[in-house]
């Protein structure tokens, strides 16, 4: 099933459930009103929102509305934790190889990852306001996965029995601000803003077979200013599955219904499959002429995250954004 969350002036919205085709929206009203509802009842409720799809689908729906993606909040609006990866190596050996830096040996059998803001997401057609263009404005396109409870010490198999729901994500980054926060030794903090989510989440069985071994393999679609910039395979090339990001956070600690888990910047080795994040381009650039020359995002820019399925269909909807000033 395929789950979204309407606006409606409060902090965590209304729960629609939205068509295979994504053409039709429900109110889950009855069931559940919000999507954290559903995660802390999995068994109960989830079940009662599968036969509402079923009859969206099947055109028997009581009350069936156009979906309007404008309308969406990020499918689960504020969250109890935000934890982002850096799955896709070849993403890391690039930043390293254009500093002249080695890859740490520990960066291939220990996933990399850090705690994002989480009270605070925006929609998948929010504008990205941002306080200066001088910050290094840039997306990064994502898929994440929304778990359900998963137990402290659990390994990457039982960890992959927790994920619920998978989405898209734009984790936007401030790459001007990030080298003074790392020098620090303390992690990311200003660098990284408010995420966006595309405008529904999907259960795995509507992945089908592109859903093996805990990785999406599908192709992630991004266009910056209308141009396609980034078409890169998101199954083959993901070093740690999401079973293994799971099980990394849950080492020391229980991972509770409603954790959002990002793959980091999906990223390939060939470079003619293009980039999710400008950061990469300019290190390729730097690779090759010493220096980058394409320049971090303005004003008025937009950005459009998409993946769809072997027929061509768009799975999750699309983050489509503009970068803008504050008001």
């Amino acid at each position: 099933m395929k789950l979204a969350t309407y606006k409606d002036g409060s902090r965590d919205g209304q729960l629609v459930v939205v068509s295979r085709d994504l053409g039709t929206a429900h109110y889950a009203t009855g069931i559940a009103s919000r999507l954290q509802q559903v995660l802390d009842d999995w068994n109960f409720m989830a079940p009662q929102l599968q036969d509402l799809y079923d009859q969206l689908n099947a055109g028997r729906a009581r009350h069936p509305f156009p979906f309007d993606p404008q309308q969406c909040m990020a499918p689960l609006p504020r969250a109890y934790q935000w934890a982002d990866g850096s799955a896709y190596i070849n993403h890391v050996e690039l930043v390293r190889k254009a500093r002249n830096a080695e890859v740490p040996a520990s960066f291939y059998t220990d996933p990399l990852m850090y705690q994002g803001g989480s009270d605070d997401f925006i929609g998948p057609c929010d504008d990205v306001v941002v306080p200066s263009e001088a910050m290094g404005i840039d997306f990064e396109a994502e898929i994440a996965v929304v778990t359900g409870d998963v137990k402290m010490g659990a390994s990457p198999e039982q960890a992959l029995d927790g994920i619920r729901l998978v989405m898209l994500a734009n984790d936007v980054s401030l790459r001007n601000l990030i080298p003074a926060e790392l020098a620090k030794g303390f992690g990311f903090f200003q660098s990284k803003p408010a995420t966006a989510f595309s405008p529904v989440a999907v259960t795995l069985d509507e992945l089908g077979d592109a859903w093996q071994g805990g990785r999406v393999h599908l192709t992630l679609q991004s266009t910056w200013n209308g141009r396609k910039v980034g078409m890169c395979d998101a199954g083959p090339e993901m070093t740690f599955h999401f079973g293994q990001l799971i099980a990394h956070i849950a080492k020391t600690r229980n991972v509770r219904a409603g954790s959002i888990v990002g793959s980091g910047t999906v990223s390939n080795k060939d470079w003619a499959k293009g980039y999710n994040c400008i950061a990469e381009k300019r290190c390729i650039e730097t690779i090759q002429d010493g220096q980058p020359s394409t320049d971090f995002m303005r004003y008025g820019d937009t950005i459009r995250i998409e993946m769809k399925n072997k027929a061509g269909q768009s799975l999750f909807g699309a983050i489509d954004q503009t970068i803008a000033a504050p008001q």
